[in-house]
């Protein structure tokens, strides 16, 4: 068969169980790298930090003097829709991140409304790859507005990141959401750790309050790749480069896409062990999927197997979350089932918000830009397989690694994550056990030594959508470094969690 045939086979046998009519989310589009099969310049070897850097291409683009002038342009007076009564300022604008290409990467910047100046900086990124920190990151998970509706107001999100850091969201790589790039151009996860350290070094100029700050990098899903290898050759960079030095502490990873292989086979079998699929299903799927869960040898027996055994129109994100029903014109009907923390539909309020042509003014934004909240067209080549080796490499250097899964994620399994901690050999420091945040089991965590693998309770890909109080809690022993708790901790005060 035709290796495209293959390809579009595969995808089908994947998501047989969903109803995609439309552009694919962050969880389908990682769902398409989890299955393809092996790309021809695809290759097993290691990120490697110290040989990842071509300094003729010259890091810092512009002059102190000429970023300062343009994070001035940059500040947001008024996003529109805002509610009344914000108390914190906004920056949003591009960075040049490679001058020959002309790459530009977009920013916007949400700092805290209480002790901006002494607070730590966070900078968060999305997955895909492909797909937006600004649409999901800022506007879905752990920014500080949510998106009506309406599609063109916002409202205050109570459990905003934003409270206990100066959060920092960017678009990567060059042509997600309002980042710009040539057409045509690639992207991998070679060039794209070297686009955000550039971008770092760069925005760090046009704020040099934050140079000194403790900097944290956050994000999910693909960012299991991003992250790694960001902070690896960040640590590098900080030896070689020390002019250039970044104060990295700590790196968080939701739902972390670490491990293709090994994700393959978890997929199945959580389905099975949630009942989703029936035990003789999964024992055909198994019996004839073997060669594909260890290599990239797909067969059709492998494809017909999965193709009679997944079925049901579920979210992958979440597998217990409503849907996001459509009307016959293609609007989101009214859902009652926001139980989950998130409205079902709120990947179309905020398309709808952001292409609007007064947001893309205040943000500053190329009016040009069809935003989307995940890029299609993006050509993009794997470095590696697993990114395992990296985080132990970064962990080993003493970097502190948080993992963290909502245990309700088909597309990244907790147990794909279990696997692959288990996998890096760390000592054993606090034995699996819950914690608990307001008066209820956020989770459970195991603290390995600079690791903790911690898992959010009813949470699917995107934890801070579903569960933001536990996420929440989450964040803020982590950017505090302090054990999640057995007790209860957040309290009515918002106050209290100062750190």
């Amino acid at each position: 068969m035709n290796p495209l045939g293959i390809i579009f086979l595969i995808s089908i046998g994947t998501c047989a169980f969903l109803k995609i009519s439309e552009a694919l989310n962050e969880a389908q589009t990682l769902q398409e790298i989890i299955w393809a099969l092996r790309q021809p310049d695809e290759t097993d070897q290691l990120f490697d930090s110290s040989l990842e850097f071509d300094d003729t291409n010259k890091i810092v683009t512009l002059s102190a003097k000429a970023q300062r002038a343009l994070r001035k342009a940059d500040k947001i007076e008024s996003l529109p829709g805002q509610p009344k009564g914000v108390n914190f300022a906004q920056y949003s604008g591009y960075i040049n991140v490679n001058n020959q290409a002309g790459r530009e990467l977009f920013y916007y910047l949400a700092e805290s409304p209480v002790n901006a100046t002494s607070k730590p900086l966070v900078l968060w990124l999305n997955g895909g790859p492909g797909c937006s920190s600004l649409g999901y990151g800022a506007m879905e998970e752990v920014g500080p507005f949510r998106v009506n509706a309406d599609g063109k107001t916002l409202s205050r999100f109570k459990y905003a990141w934003n409270n206990l850091a100066n959060m920092l969201f960017v678009e990567s790589p060059a042509g997600v959401g309002y980042s710009r790039a040539k057409p045509n151009q690639t992207n991998g996860d070679v060039q794209t750790a070297k686009e955000n350290y550039n971008f770092l070094l760069n925005w760090f100029e046009r704020f040099p309050q934050y140079k000194k700050r403790p900097f944290f990098i956050t994000g999910e899903s693909y960012a299991g790749h991003f992250i790694p290898q960001l902070a690896d050759l960040i640590l590098t960079r900080n030896q070689l480069k020390p002019a250039f030095f970044i104060n990295l502490q700590a790196v968080a990873i939701g739902n972390a896409y670490v491990d293709k292989l090994q994700n393959r086979r978890d997929q199945d079998e959580y389905f099975w062990h949630r009942d989703f699929i029936t035990d003789e299903g999964f024992a055909e799927v198994k019996k004839n999927c073997e060669e594909f869960y260890t290599d990239e040898n797909f067969t059709m027996p492998c494809l017909s197997a999965r193709m009679k055994t997944f079925y049901g129109d579920v979210d992958n994100y979440n597998i217990y979350a409503p849907l996001c029903l459509k009307n016959k014109d293609g609007s989101p009907k009214k859902s009652d089932e926001t139980e989950q923390g998130i409205d079902p539909c709120i990947d179309d309020f905020v398309e709808r918000y952001l292409n609007l042509p007064e947001v893309k003014k205040a943000f500053h934004a190329d009016q040009n830009t069809n935003w989307v909240t995940c890029n299609h067209n993006l050509t993009y080549t794997l470095r590696d397989n697993t990114t395992v080796p990296t985080i132990k490499k970064i962990v080993t250097k003493g970097l502190r690694v948080l993992l963290y899964s909502g245990d309700t994620d088909s597309v990244v399994p907790i147990t794909t994550t279990k696997k692959s901690v288990k996998a890096m050999q760390l000592p054993v420091k606090k034995r699996w056990r819950p914690w608990n945040c307001d008066n209820q089991v956020g989770g459970f965590v195991e603290e390995y030594e600079n690791l903790w693998l911690a898992t959010v309770r009813g949470a699917g890909h995107m934890v801070p959508s579903n569960q933001p109080l536990r996420a929440y809690s989450l964040f803020h022993h982590f950017i505090a470094g302090k054990p999640l708790p057995i007790a209860p901790l957040i309290p009515s005060d918002m106050s209290k969690l100062e750190i």
